[in-house]
């Protein structure tokens, strides 16, 4: 029997992390991608270096939680890299809790066999960019596979399970044409499941993050970002997008 995956981070409560839900938060180490963005590289890259939580302690906390958290949202690094994974779950589960697995998607058969045994209620998806090479492994690394994810959203496509979409946005990474064909494929995949299915778009926050290099590149303001969701989404559902000029009009104050 594969050991428990060693805890490399403990939240009690999130109100941020389950949409409608409060949430303990437990972060594992190690991940297959190298996202220039990530801010949790430590536990990816060095995770010798932080301290383990030992089980009996987490168990011991979220035992008291109970009445006032609704689930665990697993996170990392990139969960489904560890045998030990549905162990941990299935101690979770015993404790009472629902379920919420952040995953890369490099892992779809791990997933088919979570969500085939009942130990994950929500998945949340990264997906990176458009599921081409280059701009994938732009956003991901060298080690990422578009094509692995395209199976995992192929998996996810036809359940029921509630599904979380995620999309970081930096402009040194990911073009306004690539996030709008991007869109355009997530809606032709999703677009039928509203209320069961969301896509987040997230602007980039680059302090901390994984490459030095994106802390000095410009980033999106606000209001450009608001323009570049806008005709993401309007890809997204196929609506008319924000017309030329609306970024000007954004910016007047209101």
């Amino acid at each position: 029997m594969a050991s428990l995956p060693e805890i490399k981070g403990f939240l009690e409560t999130s109100f941020t992390d389950w949409r409608g839900r409060v949430a303990a938060v437990v972060f594992l180490a190690r991940c297959n991608f190298r996202c220039p963005y990530c801010h949790n590289h430590r536990i990816v890259t060095s995770p010798h270096e932080v301290p383990t939580w030992p089980w009996l302690e987490v168990k011991s906390r979220l035992s008291r939680l109970r009445g006032w958290v609704d689930g665990v949202c697993v996170t990392g690094g990139e969960p489904t890299l560890h045998p030990g994974l549905p162990a941990l779950l299935e101690r979770f589960r015993a404790l009472g809790f629902r379920i919420k697995l952040d995953t890369n998607g490099s892992r779809p058969g791990v997933l088919a066999s979570l969500l085939e045994a009942g130990l994950v209620d929500q998945v949340a998806l990264d997906v990176k960019a458009p599921l081409e090479p280059v701009p994938y492994r732009r956003n991901a690394g060298s080690g990422s596979d578009p094509e692995i994810v395209a199976a995992t959203l192929e998996l996810l496509s036809p359940l029921s399970v509630p599904l979380e979409l995620r999309t970081t946005v930096h402009p040194a990474l990911l073009s306004r044409e690539e996030l709008c064909r991007l869109g355009k494929d997530l809606g032709r995949r999703f677009g039928g499941r509203p209320g069961q299915v969301r896509w987040i778009l997230q602007r980039c926050r680059a302090e901390e993050v994984l490459d030095p290099g994106l802390r000095s590149a410009p980033l999106l303001s606000p209001e450009e970002f608001a323009v570049w969701e806008h005709a993401a989404r309007a890809a997204f559902s196929e609506v008319d997008p924000m017309p030329v000029g609306a970024l000007a009009t954004a910016r007047k104050p209101g």
